[in-house]
């Protein structure tokens, strides 16, 4: 079943198109992965997908709905999450309270029971405590739950974000450089995760550098090349594409492979 839906996406800065006629599609439980070599698009891309940029032209769809012109925390109660390029937590908080931050629009918030602390917001707090503790375990960091975030390892803290992700309980993540800057053992742990992810039934979308993670786990990759989309396809058909080596490595680099 297709979960998320681009439609010639178009977007353009000073008169320079970032995307030019983008288009794909992504179903439930699908790894989709977005390459391309640097300044191809590809967080562009992500950025219009949720809501940060409005596009100039396309259309979006999340789970059949039009949600072309919508804000990020209206995508997010529509059931899409990301992450970003750099870490985005909070590290003088807790690893449970980080989480906890993602779990605010699965609340019911009322201003007269917060103020007075009713038995209700008490339960409240405390089921949204037991439920980023889940989440924590789903990324291999329960036991890190009461550390300070600013005290956790690199990895960790990657991890750390897609946990604050899940919380929200989305449909569609979207994973931007998930594994930049990790050292092997941590890309295994993120490749793990995105696996379990994916399984549960979640579209995960992500943009990433590293070919090897990316040929390894994902089910269809699409390449941006200064906008546009040079070809959408399997590993195997991506990875043997004689476009995508020009792309990577310009017509010269592109001819040593084939003649190897």
């Amino acid at each position: 079943m297709t979960i998320l839906k681009v439609d010639d996406i178009g977007i353009a800065f000073g008169g320079v198109k970032a995307i030019d006629g983008v288009s794909f599609s992504v179903d439930a439980g699908q790894i989709f992965s977005i390459i391309g070599p640097n300044g191809a698009g590809k967080t562009t891309l992500f950025n219009v997908i949720s809501g940060i940029y409005e596009a100039n032209r396309g259309r979006v769809e999340l789970s059949g709905e039009n949600v072309t012109s919508f804000t990020p925390d209206a995508l997010a109660t529509r059931g899409l999450s990301r992450t970003f390029q750099n870490l985005q937590i909070f590290q003088r908080m807790t690893a449970v309270e980080n989480v906890m931050v993602g779990r605010h629009l699965r609340e019911r918030c009322n201003l007269f029971a917060d103020l007075f602390r009713l038995p209700s917001v008490i339960r409240q707090n405390r089921n949204t405590r037991d439920a980023a503790l889940n989440f924590l375990g789903e990324v291999g960091l329960r036991g890190s739950a009461d550390m300070l975030a600013g005290s956790l390892s690199y990895g960790a803290c990657k991890r750390l974000e897609i946990a604050r992700a899940l919380a929200a309980e989305p449909n569609v993540l979207l994973l931007d450089e998930p594994a930049a800057g990790c050292n092997s053992v941590e890309t295994e742990e993120i490749d793990r995760l995105i696996w379990r992810v994916a399984e549960k039934g979640i579209a995960v979308v992500l943009v990433e550098h590293d070919m090897k993670l990316v040929m390894k786990i994902s089910h269809r990759i699409l390449v941006l090349e200064r906008g546009r989309l040079l070809i959408e396809g399997s590993p195997r058909e991506v990875r043997d594409n004689p476009a995508v080596l020009e792309a990577y490595l310009g017509k010269h680099g592109a001819r040593q492979p084939a003649r190897a």
